[in-house]
């Protein structure tokens, strides 16, 4: 199956191209600064640790799992090996490559990689944020999830585990307290409103 793995590899690259470089290079482009503030965060702060929670797992998936696969690391069950379900996930995996970057792109100059707390952003809820707080992640995770079941080994399914935890991580105890923090009942309303990940999921309470 070492052509699914080169598949995996090449898919998670071009997502760290495109939704981290690139982006990063559009808003500098844009605004004269890249968006990028995990730089802000604290040694041994959450968002210190849900960014390289987050990291070890992507690692984890789109390049150790795919590594392993070439290696000869079998999928976890024989059933995750079919050639419709790999080719199925890889195409998950790429819509949700493009997904992100969609979504990143709807933020336009409030977009950030991470949280400053010292810095105020406008509060985006239109377009696909008028579905879910935090589509970029979303689609993220979309991406993940398409990504470790194009490999299907333990190492993929183990970091897409981790890369759950970390997103969970920065989404509840980060983002969402800063941004309660910054504009105060304008998010209160709109999180009650608006699903967390998915629509009318995860919405938080007045």
């Amino acid at each position: 199956m070492s052509g699914y793995a080169i598949v995996a590899l090449a898919l998670f690259a071009t997502w760290a191209l495109l939704a981290g470089v690139g982006r990063m290079a559009l808003q500098r482009r844009r605004t004269g600064d890249s968006g990028f503030r995990f730089a802000a965060a604290t040694a041994g702060s959450r968002q210190w640790w849900a960014n390289r929670i987050s990291a070890a797992g992507s690692v984890l998936v789109g390049v150790a799992a795919p590594v392993a696969d070439l290696l000869g690391l079998d999928a976890v069950a024989p059933a995750l090996s079919a050639p419709s379900l790999r080719t199925a996930a890889a195409v998950v995996a790429a819509a949700g490559v493009v997904a992100t970057y969609l979504a990143q792109l709807a933020m336009g100059t409030a977009w950030r990689i991470g949280v400053d707390p010292t810095e105020r952003t406008d509060l985006v809820t239109s377009g696909p944020f008028a579905l879910v707080r935090n589509p970029i992640f979303t689609a993220a995770l979309i991406t993940f999830t398409g990504l470790a079941l194009t490999t299907a080994n333990a190492v993929a399914l183990s970091g897409l585990v981790v890369v759950h935890a970390g997103i969970q991580m920065q989404v509840r105890a980060v983002e969402e307290p800063h941004l309660l923090a910054t504009h105060g009942q304008a998010y209160a309303h709109y999180a009650a409103r608006v699903g967390r990940f998915l629509p009318w999921i995860g919405r938080l309470r007045r």
